[in-house]
């Protein structure tokens, strides 16, 4: 939530500051790179070491962060606020990771989607709360938001202490796997998911970043209807990463990355070509469809190195925060020269990247063959 006020405040930032399109993109990519870069490191220091801290301590930088947002005068100052929000999902990300996979009792997509709706679910309600409450009091409203993290940030650290008692839950065992891939195999799947990540969010970053400016530009919306038109389709990227995982534990995740990344495209091409209200419904078609992505892609890039879980989650949380901020950098220099409307010409054809997933290898489903954690606390 804390997160998805950033570019829900990208109005209010652009006038109170007067920036360029491309220098929101720029905001954008500090936030998304920070995270991204990070995110490995995190991921393979905690694979060594599990930190159970690292949840309290990545919430409590975002919440530093925000307050800086709020008081931000400058658009360097902006951009290092920006920057610290995204180092604090960067520490939080690979190890909240881990502890939902150790909480699955081998519902390991079920519990990945679970783990990320709670994100989207908070990305969309992030630009709901802008316009309700935020918009029309400035840039300092935002810290009007900080109270509300205290609770979580102690309920993170009681969800440490569960973890700090069970530490062979933080454990994955690397002999043991799904089916047995060749290690070029692997390195070749790794890449074709990297490719798959870099098509969603390199689109999504589109959406998240630029949609209101798109619906205030062509359909002539008001700054709170555009608003509105982007909680829908957060919503529906929440519920459709609700549905990703479990339709992968009961079918295989190959199937379900077919559907979701290549399944998207007609809904894409589309999209230009929309009056408002087929608009709003190509949206929500195109958030619920592919949001279901992502943790079929994570639980998949896991049962090929089981025992790299904090790698692999920081990795691909990375490269998602990474391919977003790159998305919306570089989307926002194209705005400002070929016009809002373009972009979403040009991103159309970014779901034929889902082609790709035929280059990955035939993993079972879970509910036939499934990893095991070293798990007492799959048991509980």
């Amino acid at each position: 939530m804390v997160q998805s006020l950033l570019p829900a405040m990208y109005p209010v930032f652009k006038s109170s500051l007067s920036l360029s399109f491309a220098q929101l993109g720029v905001v954008t990519l500090a936030y998304q790179l920070t995270a991204s870069l990070l995110q490995p490191l995190v991921g393979t220091f905690t694979d060594r070491r599990p930190s159970p801290s690292a949840l309290p301590i990545g919430m409590s930088m975002t919440l530093i962060g925000l307050v800086l947002l709020a008081f931000a005068t400058s658009f360097p100052a902006l951009l290092g606020a920006a920057a610290l929000v995204g180092a604090g999902s960067a520490i939080f990300h690979p190890e909240s990771s881990r502890v939902a996979r150790s909480a699955s009792g081998g519902r390991h997509g079920f519990a990945q989607s679970m783990f990320q709706v709670g994100g989207n679910a908070g990305s969309a309600l992030g630009p709901l709360l802008a316009t309700l409450v935020l918009l029309g009091r400035g840039q300092r409203s935002l810290i009007l938001i900080a109270p509300v993290l205290l609770p979580f940030i102690y309920l993170l650290f009681r969800i440490g202490r569960w973890r700090g008692l069970h530490p062979r839950a933080a454990v994955s065992r690397p002999h043991e796997t799904t089916a047995k891939v060749q290690p070029r195999r692997v390195g070749l799947a790794i890449t074709v998911l990297v490719a798959l990540v870099f098509s969603k969010y390199f689109y999504l970053a589109s959406l998240t970043s630029y949609y209101t400016f798109y619906l205030m530009t062509k359909f002539h919306t008001s700054l709170r209807a555009a608003q509105f038109h982007l909680f829908l389709f957060l919503a529906a990227a929440a519920v459709g990463t609700m549905a990703g995982g479990p339709i992968g534990d009961r079918i295989g995740r190959k199937p379900v990355i077919w559907i979701s990344i290549l399944g998207v495209l007609p809904f894409t091409l589309a999209l230009p070509f929309a009056n408002l209200f087929w608009t709003t419904l190509l949206t929500i078609v195109i958030g619920l469809i592919l949001a279901s992505a992502f943790s079929a892609i994570v639980v998949f890039a896991q049962e090929l190195m089981p025992g790299r879980i904090g790698m692999i989650s920081g990795l691909f949380f990375g490269l998602a925060f990474g391919m977003g901020g790159l998305g919306a950098a570089i989307l926002g220099l194209i705005a400002d020269r070929m016009g809002i409307v373009f972009v979403y010409q040009a991103c159309a054809f970014l779901p034929a990247i889902g082609l790709l997933t035929a280059f990955l290898p035939n993993l079972p489903a879970s509910g036939r063959t499934r990893i095991q954690d070293a798990s007492p606390v799959a048991a509980d």
